[in-house]
């Protein structure tokens, strides 16, 4: 029985292991900050929020990661290789139960589990380990008791086993796809992505100056998912509203899902690429708006860039 509990053990944290390593590849796990994000002030995020935007900007160090646990999935694949596996999960574990712990995200007993079970794997192998790492001895061979008893029977065990592993490779790859296409950075995007400055506001017909006391006055517009507007008030609050937009006609519709009766029908015209005359009723208030679009690739999130020799730390 012991056998076959490790062998359950150790295909059960391989998949695990493995679900997180493609979804950091391809990186879906921590996506990069959307728009509403990359506006919001850093007192605004919570602990798990900073940690999920920071790895996010770095899409680079996101796949590192999903790499070093793709190796760690990997490996434990083949029973050859099941120790050097065990350890790498180890240390992928103890990394990301720490960042769980510190930046308050919700999973720290699941990720404590599968440290825990790197260890399960490796308990067997601690003499060896302690010989080779710590005293300078000489470790024996590991001893792998077969599955079966018949030679034959493990062959048909191998060859199942590589064709599960097949199957969850492709399995894998295949959802991390279609998330990058549905979901990630291949996501359909607003037909009036960005963010929009709100320069002019009237309602009733009454220019509506940007005072601070004023909330119900917008500061910008922010077009990022297709069915998604977000409006950013004056006390740098958010506000999400449900989104119709047909470009072709020229057409916006919100709405509030925790009020049914409010709603606005908006009229567009493109005036120029960086700028969009609205018309309309708000709330049954005729409603103008003038948006100017705000050049966010100008953020320094975006043009700071890479710098392999530089004098000072650039950190703001």
């Amino acid at each position: 029985m012991y056998k076959w509990f490790r062998l359950y053990i150790r295909f059960s944290l391989a998949m695990t292991i493995l679900i997180y390593a493609f979804d950091k590849i391809v990186p879906l796990q921590m996506s990069y900050p959307d728009l509403r994000s990359q506006l919001q002030p850093f007192s605004a995020f919570s602990p798990a929020g900073i940690l999920w935007n920071s790895i996010g900007a770095s899409p680079a160090y996101e796949i590192f990661a999903g790499t070093a646990e793709l190796a760690g999935g990997l490996l434990l694949m083949f029973p050859q290789t099941v120790t050097l596996g065990a350890l790498v999960c180890l240390i992928d574990m103890i990394q990301v139960w720490m960042l769980n712990m510190t930046y308050d995200v919700p999973v720290k007993q699941y990720s404590f589990h599968l440290l825990l079970i790197s260890v399960f794997l490796l308990a067997p192998q601690m003499r060896r380990l302690l010989n080779f790492f710590v005293l300078n001895r000489a470790a024996a061979p590991e001893v792998r008791p077969p599955l079966f008893q018949s030679a034959r029977a493990n062959r048909i065990s191998a060859w199942v086993q590589a064709a599960f592993w097949i199957w969850v490779l492709a399995l894998y790859s295949y959802q991390s796809a279609s998330g990058w296409k549905n979901y990630g950075g291949a996501r359909q995007k607003s037909a009036l992505y960005g963010i929009w400055d709100v320069a002019e506001m009237k309602v009733d017909g009454q220019v509506r100056p940007a005072l601070l006391s004023d909330n119900q006055r917008w500061r910008r517009l922010i077009f990022d998912f297709p069915t998604i507007a977000t409006a950013h008030h004056l006390d740098d609050s958010f506000e999400n509203f449900n989104a119709s937009l047909d470009p072709a006609k020229g057409s916006l519709s919100l709405t509030r899902e925790t009020d049914k009766t409010w709603n606005a029908d908006l009229r567009f015209t493109r005036t120029s690429p960086d700028e969009i005359a609205m018309t309309g009723t708000m709330a049954g208030h005729p409603i103008e708006m003038l948006l100017h679009r705000v050049d966010e690739s100008k953020f320094l999130l975006k043009s700071r860039g890479f710098h392999w020799v530089q004098e000072y730390p650039v950190i703001r």
